[in-house]
């Protein structure tokens, strides 16, 4: 087994006016994800959404510190899943799965050092 990551990319405009069915909507998309996930034979092993690129803090050459996001993108970083999977092939089919209305995502698989 294998940790990938997968990264979840969306515009972030669609959220600043979203009333509480659509969140009550994406909630139940990853609520279905999440139950989806053992049936491909990946482990979830956690996740994330994270708040608006608006409170990110940036540090560049170890020293100095910005308001915002390090690159400006049509699209931000706005969540993540950490899961187990035996392969590329299944990680990419979890990945399918994953709810990104508002854009995409990304699968990367985790660095290992031995």
């Amino acid at each position: 087994m294998s940790k990938y990551l997968i990264l979840i990319y969306e515009a972030e405009a669609p959220y600043e006016t979203a009333t509480p069915e659509l969140f009550g909507e994406i909630t139940q998309e990853h609520d279905t994800f999440s139950a989806q996930v053992e049936q491909h034979g990946v482990t979830l092993l956690g996740g994330e959404a994270l708040q608006p690129t608006g409170t990110a803090t940036s540090v560049r050459g170890g020293s100095e510190v910005t308001d915002g996001p390090f690159v400006e993108t049509k699209e931000a970083l706005g969540g993540y899943y950490l899961i187990d999977a035996p392969d590329l092939d299944a990680a990419l089919a979890v990945g399918k799965l994953c709810p990104a209305r508002f854009g995409g995502v990304e699968v990367r698989p985790v660095m290992t050092f031995d």
